[in-house]
């Protein structure tokens, strides 16, 4: 009987602990997540305590020793570092390990080639990974003509690795140019929906807190749900029916996570601004995981980056239903903040509450009667406002709602 199942890849992971108490241990936790995503199966770690990461070889010479015993232990087949390597340590380690070694950046770009679908998602990351290699075409000039499959070789990387570094700008002149088509297309949608009123939250969160589950159990969206980093890449917007009968957009956007790639978020930073543009920040957070506070502290931080610092936020520590005993969360930069568990459902009602109440406070109270001449306005209010009652007298039609100001003046 032959076996037609795709041979895993065996690695090794190293990463350098630069301080006592530092998360070095989750973070290799996490590639060894990473590495399983993208198709390959752990052997061994190592981890070297040093005042700071080899500029030459990443590690020390010792530890280098204790990998190559470990690769002939093991029979693995690369060596994937938890930091970005420069060209000369990824070269260095090369020659004296003589296996294929990676970095945390290179699994992240292969994963996310491996899960674009749109022509957007593939022309961002196919430009991200375009970057990364640009740089690093002197120190991996031995092992372009290397061929075959495994992590790293997914995207434009298989077409033609021997591509120069001449061609490979050529290809990132074309690919930005591709890509603000793609932007002014986003930007004439936003103006759009700035026209119509229509607010938009953007769901933001630490990869696999559940950002996908949400959205399909508010929306009904049907986007894959697994429980593995950075099942969804591509974003998704579909309207939500608030308590009030308000209509507002619900964006997905891509899972963050620590020492995400700065290829990664230049390339994708048109995606991700949809929170910068957004009215309301909703934050998916696990509540099971036990790294909880440092994935929180890598939101905020990376949202910074992108310039998203004003916005209202609602914290949706979600999982509830993994949590062996109850218990009180608290996020201090959020507006509100509620459990909830979108696997089971369990308070998706209280959170749709929650959304219309902090929309509703930006909004003004209207309370007026309206001749049955102007009926036509209540409709209007029913489009972009939060009408919360009608009522049919002799004189007319009595409404109390909450509108937009703009609207507000209109009526």
């Amino acid at each position: 009987m032959i076996d037609l199942d795709e041979k895993k890849e065996l690695v090794l992971l190293a990463g350098v602990s630069v301080r006592d108490g530092d998360d070095t241990e989750q973070s290799l936790d996490e590639l060894a997540e990473l590495a399983a995503t993208a198709g390959a199966q752990v052997a061994g770690r190592v981890i070297q305590n040093r005042e700071a990461i080899h500029p030459g070889t990443y590690l020390g010479k010792g530890k280098l020793e204790e990998i190559r015993e470990l690769v002939w232990q093991t029979g693995a087949t690369g060596v994937i570092c938890d930091d970005e390597l420069s060209p000369a340590q990824l070269r260095n380690m090369e020659d004296i390990l003589q296996i294929k070694v990676m970095d945390r950046t290179l699994v992240i770009l292969d994963i996310f080639a491996a899960r674009a679908n749109t022509r957007e998602g593939k022309i961002q990351v196919e430009l991200a990974q375009l970057r990364y290699r640009a740089t690093r075409l002197v120190g991996l000039r031995n092992s372009l003509s290397r061929l075959g499959g495994g992590i790293g070789t997914r995207g434009p990387g298989e077409k033609k690795l021997e591509i120069d570094r001449r061609l490979i700008h050529q290809r990132i002149g074309q690919l930005k140019a591709e890509l603000e088509d793609v932007k002014r297309h986003r930007e004439i949608t936003r103006q759009q929906r700035e026209r119509n009123h229509v607010p938009v939250a953007a769901i933001v969160g630490y990869t696999n807190a559940g950002k996908s589950t949400l959205m399909n159990r508010l929306t009904g969206a049907g986007v894959l749900e697994e429980d593995k980093l950075f099942a969804t890449l591509d974003p998704t917007t579909r309207s939500l029916t608030l308590s009030g009968k308000e209509k507002i957009l619900l964006t997905d956007t891509v899972g963050f996570i620590r020492k995400l790639p700065h290829h990664l978020i230049d390339a994708f930073k048109s995606t991700l601004e949809e929170a910068k543009y957004a009215d309301l920040i909703l934050h998916v957070v696990d509540c099971a995981n036990p790294q909880m506070e440092t994935q929180m502290y890598v939101v905020y931080e990376t949202l910074a980056q992108l310039g998203v610092t004003d916005k209202t936020v609602i914290t949706v520590f979600n999982k509830k239903d993994l949590l062996e005993q109850p218990t009180v969360l608290k996020d201090f930069k959020a507006e509100r903040t509620l459990m909830v568990s979108a696997a089971t459902g369990e308070g998706m009602e209280e959170l749709t509450d929650t959304i219309a109440e902090v929309l509703r406070a930006g909004k003004v109270y209207l309370e007026k009667l309206f001749p049955y001449s102007q009926a036509g306005r209540i409709q209007m209010i029913r489009q972009y406002g939060s009408l919360l009652s009608e009522e049919y007298t002799e004189d007319g039609i009595v409404v109390t709602a909450y509108v937009p100001a703009d609207i507000y003046e209109r009526i």
